[in-house]
């Protein structure tokens, strides 16, 4: 067990008032905010401890939402996306509301239902500087942007980019009924007449381009 100051105990975990919920270092959870209009701030625990009067603390290392970076949201954050920062603080554990779960960005597209609970994470960002690892991604589309999870994208059947419906000149509506696709670089007059029936719509997590992504 890891040494504490005088008086203090690590504990291995801790149960959120109210609930059954067991929480323990490594865990995600979301935490009350002083601002009761705000959503739930989102940490991961690093370490419990008691007091001698048996007052909880927890050690914890914040997550930030896009809207919370100096940065700013952008149009390629997912809205369940997170920021693993460099920001540590120390929490009354009465704070913790509940758990949650924070996948890598590659699971989350594997998702069949994302839950009220789930989050995802691509990158780390320092809270300081506003600075990201990595700090470039790949980009998909005419637009050059990062894949979004929450959009729906058609992949081009010639040169296996993937791209934005709106960008194309297609409602979502009529995109979800093609069955193939070739971006306007790839289709000849006779191609871009084909309409059919169902497509693959998430883009694979690797990456298909050079990444161009901006430094923030």
């Amino acid at each position: 067990m890891a040494k504490t100051k005088p008086g203090k105990k690590d504990l291995d975990s801790y149960t959120i008032k109210g609930t059954n919920k067991v929480v323990r270092p490594g865990d995600c959870v979301l935490m009350r905010p002083s601002d009761s209009d705000k959503p739930p701030y989102v940490a991961r625990v690093e370490k419990i401890e008691a007091d001698h009067r048996n007052n909880v603390k927890v050690r914890v290392r914040w997550y930030y939402r896009p809207e919370e970076s100096i940065g700013g949201r952008r149009q390629f954050h997912g809205a369940k996306e997170l920021f693993l920062s460099d920001h540590y603080d120390v929490q009354s554990a009465h704070t913790i509301e509940g758990k949650c779960i924070v996948h890598s960005f590659k699971n989350y597209t594997k998702l069949e239902n994302v839950g009220v609970e789930d989050y995802f994470c691509r990158f780390e960002y320092k809270a300081a500087t506003g600075g990201f690892t990595p700090d470039r991604v790949a980009v998909y589309c005419k637009c050059e942007m990062p894949y979004n999870p929450d959009d729906l994208m058609v992949q081009c059947e010639g040169c296996k980019d993937w791209f934005h419906p709106s960008c194309m000149g297609m409602t979502i509506e009529e995109a979800k009924k093609l069955d193939h696709f070739l971006c306007s670089d790839c289709s000849s007059d006779d191609d871009a007449k084909r309409s059919l029936n169902a497509f693959p719509v998430s883009p694979s997590v690797e990456a298909k381009v050079e990444p161009k992504r901006r430094k923030r």
